[in-house]
């Protein structure tokens, strides 16, 4: 979800604060690595989505996500740029060198680069919501898509409801699915509150002081605010019963804690009142509508903790349900539980009914790990809890996003760290996120090397040309180019580096649906080696999140033969010899084979 201006309130670690340009571009420099620096060293082929099993019939665990936010993609029909002319609150906000505004990508665009997404091993796509947006709210337009009003359409900025269709049409022809990113708790920012906004509903709103929240006992005693809606927004919304306050809370402000993380509007958005069973009716029917209509292989939902658990243990078996019905096959839905503690994400996968959820926990233990320097036992107490989920093969894993920022930038603010340590240190989160359980979720741009400055707005750069000169003053990682180029290279390292990662993990099936369990984890080191194992093979895993290399003896059951690595150089290359002694090169990996 959109962070407006609080999102790091949510986050274990502290990351606002913006980095010297100048540092940085001194700390990342601009020579560019050769691709025999930045690739995987491996055995297997390039694989891509058309050669594997029909998408109909391949379960979430074989998937590649590719997270994006369309409007900073491609622009591939300038004449949407503006929006709807003849819809004025989804007019406007069009400003390519305003970071918070739209740049003018569209799904087109998208659909023109589905063979660069194809090259990349990407099998599957996930949008941010590209439903009809509020165009601006105070000094930001809704480029990314959060601020919903209609329910039925598509956000005339990134093009029609058609434009959908054929987006999903040509992916669907080259392999590859589409998942969309659908909200439940909350509206654009239309009801406003008389003792906060005046008479007429026109002062301070999302961009101004917050409004105090009336907790339900203080509404039990009667206090309350008055609900207005300026005069000729009366019937903004769609489908109509969400124009009608009495299906929101109405209780102020959010402050993300205690009952109004689920009560309170979130950044002044109109918060809907999930607890209502007409409400939970309406919302069932129109994301069954969205299905009906559209086709889609799967939803991302967003801040699912924000919403009570009995919603979705509704929500969620009646939309399976009805995409079984609509005859679509493995249909997934994957929830946006913003919590780094597995108690709380598993939840929403038990008592909650949704198949998964967003991996915060992993997310968390590659920060601990390759920021914090903390040993690699940070892992077996992750990976201890996975029991907890419905199943943990089915979690979502991810470096860095829209809301905290990409793993690149929450390195690059750490002064200590070289240029070299940098690209290492993201390169290993990164193919953490492919070889453990779960399946993984490349961020846009990251194989770019797009590091950003910030969380949100400094972290949703254009692929595009850009013409934020904010964003084009940044350096890239393992480039000599900005922001301001063209940034669909497909010789870029970091493309290599994914494609390979992506590779590996479909040629071998075992990667992505054997049972993990632990070998090796160290109290002082980074050291870290996981077995997977199923019909189809025995592997074993090994990273190393310490600068130094690692040594370890393990208990093995035969010969394991290396099937790829990611050594610098044929000196630092990873070595297990047959009577279990392991040693590996410092934020490297390998993946063995019995």
């Amino acid at each position: 979800m959109i962070s407006l201006a609080r999102i790091t309130q949510l986050h274990r670690t502290t990351i606002n604060g913006l980095l010297l340009l100048t540092t940085l571009a001194i700390t990342l420099g601009c020579k560019q690595q050769s691709s025999s620096q930045a690739d995987v060293s491996s055995t297997v082929k390039s694989v891509i989505a058309s050669e594997l099993a029909p998408y109909q019939q391949r379960p979430i665990e074989d998937e590649v996500f590719y997270f994006v936010l369309p409007d900073r993609f491609s622009n591939g029909d300038s004449k949407n740029d503006l929006g709807a002319i003849d819809i004025p609150i989804s007019y406007g906000g069009f400003d390519p060198s305003n970071e918070m505004a739209f740049h003018g990508g569209d799904l087109t665009g998208l659909t023109n680069k589905l063979p660069y997404l194809e090259q990349l091993g990407i099998t599957s796509i996930w949008l941010t919501p590209i439903l009809r947006n509020q165009a601006v709210q105070g000094n930001i337009s809704g480029y990314h898509g959060y601020w919903v009003l209609d329910f039925t359409e598509i956000d005339p900025h990134i093009g029609s409801n058609d434009d959908l269709k054929q987006l999903i049409t040509q992916a669907h022809q080259r392999n590859i699915k589409i998942f969309f990113d659908i909200i439940t708790n909350h509206t654009a920012d239309v009801i406003k509150y008389k003792e906060c906004h005046g008479e007429d509903g026109s002062g301070w709103s999302e961009s101004g002081e917050p409004c105090p929240y009336i907790s339900l006992a203080e509404k039990a005693q009667g206090k309350h605010y008055q609900t207005v809606i300026q005069a000729g927004n009366e019937a903004l919304k769609s489908p109509s019963w969400l124009n009608d306050p009495v299906h929101y809370h109405n209780q102020g402000d959010s402050t993300f804690e205690g009952e109004n993380s689920l009560n309170g509007d979130f950044f002044g958005l109109d918060d809907i009142n999930t607890e209502s069973p007409t409400v939970v009716n309406g919302m069932i029917d129109i994301y069954k509508h969205i299905i009906s209509e559209f086709k889609p292989d799967g939803f991302r939902i967003d801040t699912v903790k924000h919403v009570n658990i009995e919603f979705w243990q509704q929500f969620a078996p009646a939309l399976q349900q009805h995409a079984e019905q609509q005859g679509i096959n493995n249909f997934f839905m994957f929830g946006e539980v913003y919590s780094f503690d597995p108690i709380e994400l598993s939840k929403f996968t038990t008592e909650g009914k949704l198949p998964s959820v967003l991996d915060f926990g992993l997310q968390s233990a590659l920060y601990q790990t390759l920021i914090e320097a903390k040993p690699s036992q940070v892992f077996e107490q992750l990976f201890a809890q996975d029991a907890l989920y419905q199943n943990a093969n089915q979690l979502l894993n991810f470096t860095g996003n829209h809301d905290m920022g990409r793993f690149a930038y929450l390195l690059s603010k750490q002064k200590q760290f070289s240029s070299q340590e940098i690209a290492q240190r993201f390169k290993l989160a990164s193919a953490i996120t492919f070889y453990v359980r779960g399946v993984p979720v490349i961020y846009y741009g990251d194989e770019q090397g797009f590091i950003g400055n910030a969380n949100n707005h400094n972290a949703r750069q254009d692929m595009m040309p850009s013409k934020v000169v904010n964003h084009n003053q940044q350096a890239l990682l393992l480039s000599n180019g900005s922001t301001a180029d063209d940034n669909f290279n497909q010789q870029h390292p970091l493309y290599q580096y994914f494609a390979k990662l992506a590779s590996t993990y479909h040629q071998h099936p075992t990667l992505k649906h054997g049972k993990q369990t632990l070998v090796y984890s160290s109290e002082q080191s980074g050291l870290l080696v996981i077995n997977k194992k199923d019909e189809h093979g025995d592997y074993l895993i090994a990273f190393n999140t310490s600068t130094s290399t690692q040594s370890a003896t393990l208990e093995l059951d035969g010969h394991y033969q290396l099937i790829t690595q990611s050594a610098q150089s044929p000196s630092e290359h990873s070595q297990l010899t047959a009577n279990g002694q392991l040693q590996l090169a410092g934020l490297s990996f390998a993946i063995y084979r019995h």
